[in-house]
């Protein structure tokens, strides 16, 4: 018999689990940064080996802070006596449809059966304060996608997110932290987690253990909801709510985008009323998301190898002092597109990779939307 893709692919030693955890947790590494590293050096533990001379070629004022051998293997307890356990990007459970995102996270902690990362899913979102009809909503949708195979992925919010998931734990439901594992928000949902855990499902996080969540950590945590997912759906959102953040991310990454059409007169259905008007498929049951969704449950779920990364089209070339210079010269606190910059400083993709890296990990490069690029002042 024929392995399945998951099933072939590698798995990582425990030296090189604890080389990526020590590298995405260490300063100015975030997922980008890391995906640089590991394309440049190959694993992790020699990309870590190299954080201090990259740094300090960058222009940074002190040692780059590399998070501590004890502090991963505090990490690594804290995980075995909760039942979770560290899945590193390319590895078999690793979840496919992330894999395939700009920026996906190198690390994430899960606990339950990551067994439903390999069925098609579908994000239901919504407001925190749901309505009861916004509520029975829910569980109809997530309730009725969820019988036809699909797992139901949400944020483990109050309203809508709960609702979706209280209904989905029969079929197969995945909860996404916004902080770590041990830190669940709101504090009330604990109970629905823990049966979430034990019944089948899945929760995760990118976020480390002991990590509190911030306003800033939640549109992180919406982006691994959006990414998980081929589709997603919205019931009830006021204008200004922050599950419109799922929506624009569900358009930048691809994903079908549903709504609840709800009264005009109704302040927590303008959002989903003023997102069918800008586009989203306007859906009143389950069947309408099923027939759009049918043409591309089937996508395949091939892997690349243990430490594949985007391969860069050209080798790193280390650049010359001459062009570090000029990248670093035609660099400001006005943001500019890359390749605008390589343009002003003459320097071709490989060396304007390698400058920017160590930018990045001396904490003097700043990203913004769109792949524009400044020096923090």
């Amino acid at each position: 018999m024929t392995p399945s893709p998951a099933a072939a692919s590698p798995v990582l030693l425990d030296a090189e689990r604890i080389a990526a955890l020590r590298l995405i947790r260490s300063e100015n590494v975030g997922p980008v940064t890391y995906t640089k590293l590991v394309a440049r050096f190959g694993t992790p533990s020699a990309a870590l080996a190299e954080l201090p001379d990259l740094a300090a070629r960058g222009g940074a004022r002190r040692q780059v802070a590399i998070a501590p051998l004890a502090s991963v293997e505090t990490e690594l307890a804290a995980a075995q006596r909760m039942g979770a356990r560290f899945v590193i990007r390319g590895e078999a459970d690793y979840p496919a449809m992330l894999l395939r995102t700009d920026a996906a996270p190198p690390v994430l902690a899960v606990m339950g059966e990551t067994a439903k990362f390999e069925r098609p899913a579908v994000a239901i979102v919504g407001a925190r304060s749901a309505t009861a009809a916004g509520g029975k909503l829910a569980r109809l949708f997530a309730d009725g996608i969820g019988r036809e195979g699909y797992a139901i992925v949400s944020g483990l919010a109050r309203g809508i997110d709960t609702a979706a998931h209280e209904a989905s734990l029969a079929t197969g439901t995945i909860g996404v932290f916004a902080g770590g594992l041990d830190r669940p928000y709101p504090p009330e949902n604990r109970p629905l987690m823990r049966r979430i855990a034990d019944g089948g499902g899945c929760l995760v996080t990118e976020m480390p253990f002991g990590w509190e969540p911030r306003a800033v950590d939640f549109p992180r945590r919406n982006r691994v909801v959006v990414a998980l997912s081929l589709g997603v759906l919205v019931v009830e959102a006021a204008m200004r709510s922050g599950t419109l953040i799922s929506a624009r991310l569900a358009g930048e990454l691809g994903r079908l985008l549903f709504a609840v059409p709800g009264s005009p007169l109704d302040a927590k259905s303008a959002g989903c009323n003023a997102l069918i008007k800008d586009g989203a498929m306007l859906v009143t049951e389950p069947a309408d998301i099923l027939d759009a969704l049918a043409p591309l449950d089937g996508r395949s779920n091939a892997r690349p190898g243990l430490f594949a990364e985007p391969s860069p089209s050209e080798p790193f070339d280390e650049p010359g002092d001459d062009e570090r210079s000029r990248l670093v010269r035609s660099l400001s606190t006005t943001p500019v597109s890359l390749d605008d910059l390589m343009a002003h400083a003459e320097v071709d993709w490989s060396a304007a990779q390698v400058v920017l890296l160590e930018l990045d990990l001396a904490g003097r490069l700043e990203r913004h939307s769109g792949g524009r690029l400044s020096l923090l002042p």
